[in-house]
């Protein structure tokens, strides 16, 4: 690392003996180089100069200030700039590349050298999807709270896409495929999918045995709250994974909405058990073609690329990890 930044003094620096520039060098004098890093790759991630000083809490000015300090110790034009949006030239995509290195091995390294008794400490912004929240983690909560008393959270429970790095969020827990390659993915486990309906509606319709019974079946429909699509009806046929289309005169998008729905009597709806392990137990909810589940769902906490784990987001991904094994997931066959 030492190498790396003695190899930035030996750079030829451009003339700065301008009135301007001499402004703008003196109101970056007190600003190390790791930080000047921190800023150009928030301003790569964000886009746009305000987004980025908004997410680290300073003047636009100063994040313009930065960012031509910067280019003038590189001796490169490290930015495309519009009026409406920032990207990156070459050399700045090679330069954010070996920043985000930089910046992770300087957390590193300052995390080996802190008194491990003090413990993890400040606020954890995490997202998660409204019912594992409100079901599984904001009762354990207490437990985790206790066990480190120097972390506060912030607790967003929603199921739609979030921008990590504008909502200034430092995970998020999903469930399918992570979509952003931007993030690292961090595997939890799979979600079983099994298929109900209401004692009411099966007394009404008869009880399907096969996915071939669909046909004469109602189901409530479901649209992703991102982008308003409607899925299939899905089940595994062995390894094969199998799709129909079903008919429904009820849409919702909210797993509240859809289990409800299902309640009242209006349709099938494939579901995560865990969602309606009580509905079962209460015989409000029946399984229903248990040998024709759809594959289990992913589970994954998401944070930043750029963003080395910080020692608090560490020890909650723990702490979330081994819950949610506990409480939710199912092994890779589907079946809890």
């Amino acid at each position: 690392m030492r190498a790396r930044a003695e190899a930035m003094d030996c750079i030829p620096r451009r003339n700065l003996d301008t009135p301007s520039s001499c402004a703008l060098t003196k109101a970056v004098a007190n600003v190390d180089r790791i930080d000047l890093f921190r800023v150009f790759a928030r301003v790569v991630e964000c886009t746009n100069f305000t987004r980025a000083a908004d997410t680290l809490g300073l003047p636009r000015s100063s994040v313009s200030a930065a960012i031509q300090e910067l280019e003038g110790r590189i001796g490169a034009r490290l930015l495309h700039r519009t009026t409406r949006k920032v990207s990156p030239t070459q050399d700045g995509i090679a330069l954010y590349e070996r920043c985000l290195r930089l910046i992770a091995d300087v957390e590193e390294t300052e995390n080996l050298f802190r008194q491990t008794s003090v413990g993890p400490g400040g606020m954890l912004r995490v997202d998660v999807p409204g019912r594992i929240g409100r079901l599984i983690i904001a009762p354990a909560l207490p437990g985790f709270l206790a066990s480190y008393p120097k972390i506060d959270i912030a607790l967003g429970l929603t199921d739609r896409a979030i921008d990590l790095v504008e909502e200034r969020v430092d995970c998020v827990l999903r469930v399918g495929k992570p979509q952003d390659s931007g993030m690292i993915a961090r595997p939890i486990g799979n979600l079983a999918l099994i298929n109900v309906a209401s004692p009411l509606y099966l007394s009404r319709h008869g009880t399907p045995c096969t996915p071939g019974d669909m046909e004469t079946h109602q189901v409530v429909q479901y649209a992703s709250p991102s982008n308003g699509r409607i899925g299939p009806w899905e089940w595994l046929d062995g390894e094969t994974a199998r799709t129909l289309t079903t008919q429904g005169r009820v849409t919702v998008n909210s797993a509240e909405a859809y289990i409800a729905c299902c309640l009242a009597g209006l349709g099938l709806i494939q579901i995560p058990a865990y969602d309606v392990q009580q509905h079962l137990r209460a015989g409000e909810l029946i399984e229903v073609m248990p040998a024709y589940r759809a594959a289990p769902m992913p589970m994954n906490l998401l944070y930043p690329h750029r963003q080395h784990l910080s020692r608090r987001v560490q020890v909650f991904a723990d702490w979330l990890d081994a819950l949610l094994k506990e409480q939710l997931i199912c092994d890779l066959g589907g079946r809890e």
